[in-house]
C-alpha cells in the first residue's frame, strides 16, 4: 500500500480569492514505512507575498521570484502522487488549493476520497483535545524542535510520524509486509490445512521437586474433598 504524506505552503487561505500554492511537500510511505523518496517544490505564485503569509513561512517575493510557476511542475507532482492516498492534516484546505492548481493548468483533479485527513482522525480519536501537528507532537513525544516556521517537506515529515501514531504505531499491520497475506482470505490461503500437532516431547516440568512436594502435601491436608483429588 501506497501513501503520500504531504503539506503545502500558500499566500493565504482561498485560491478562488487569487491565494496560491508556493511550497509542497510529501514523504512516500510504503505499507506505512517511510521509503526514502520525497518530493519538494518551491514554487512561484505569480503574486506578492501577503505579510501574515510570509509570517507563517518565511517565503517571500525575493526567494519565490526565480522559482517555476505551478505549470511547469504540475505534471511532475501528479506522475509522483499517482493513485496513492494522501495523507493531510486538514485534508480539506490543501485539496482545496491542489485541485484549483490543477484546474488552472487544465490537469484533472485528485479526487476527494484520494485523501485521509488526519485532523479528522485526531478529533475522533482524542475528542475535545487540541489536535492541531504541534499539538499531536507533544502527545506522542515526537520532536519538532526545528519547526520554529511552517514548511512543506518538513511538516511533512513530521506528519508522517504523527499518522503512524495515530494508526497505532509504525507497525499497525502487525508486521505484515508487501508480499505477505494481508487479508482474511489470503491469511487463509497461506494457512491452508495447517493444524497444530503434538510436540514431538513434552516441555520440562517448571516446578521444582520441593514445590511439588509442598503441593502433595497441601492437596492431602485438605482431605478427600480437594477438587485435585476428583477423577471425574
Amino acid at each position: 500500500m501506497r501513501e503520500i504524506v504531504l503539506d503545502t505552503e500558500t499566500t493565504g487561505f482561498n485560491p478562488h480569492e487569487g491565494d496560491r500554492i508556493v511550497e509542497i511537500g510529501a514523504v512516500e510511505l510504503y505499507n506505512h514505512m517511510p521509503t526514502g523518496r520525497t518530493y519538494h517544490q518551491y514554487i512561484n505564485p505569480e503574486r506578492s507575498m501577503p505579510q501574515e503569509a510570509f509570517e507563517v513561512h518565511g517565503l517571500g517575493d525575493d526567494f519565490l521570484r526565480d522559482k517555476p510557476v505551478f505549470a511547469k511542475i504540475a505534471q511532475d507532482f501528479v506522475t509522483f502522487v499517482g493513485d496513492a492516498k494522501l495523507v493531510i492534516h486538514n485534508a480539506a484546505f490543501d485539496m482545496k488549493f491542489i485541485n484549483a492548481e490543477l484546474g488552472w493548468v487544465k490537469l484533472p483533479s485528485i479526487p476527494w476520497e484520494q485523501a485521509i485527513d488526519t485532523l479528522d482522525i485526531a478529533r475522533r480519536k482524542f475528542p475535545g483535545s487540541p489536535a492541531s501537528l504541534d499539538a499531536l507532537c507533544r502527545r506522542f513525544g515526537i520532536d519538532n524542535s526545528s519547526r520554529t516556521l511552517h514548511g512543506a517537506l518538513l511538516d511533512s515529515e513530521i506528519l508522517a510520524e504523527v499518522y503512524l501514531e495515530l494508526i497505532g504505531g509504525r507497525q499497525p499491520d502487525f508486521g505484515l509486509t508487501a508480499g505477505q497475506a494481508t487479508t482474511t482470505e489470503e491469511l487463509s490461503d497461506t494457512l491452508g490445512t495447517w493444524r497444530p500437532q503434538p510436540r514431538p516431547a513434552p516441555l520440562p516440568p517448571r516446578l521444582t521437586e520441593a514445590e511439588a512436594a509442598a503441593h502433595a502435601a497441601f492437596v492431602e491436608a485438605m482431605g478427600d474433598a480437594a477438587m485435585w483429588k476428583r477423577t471425574g
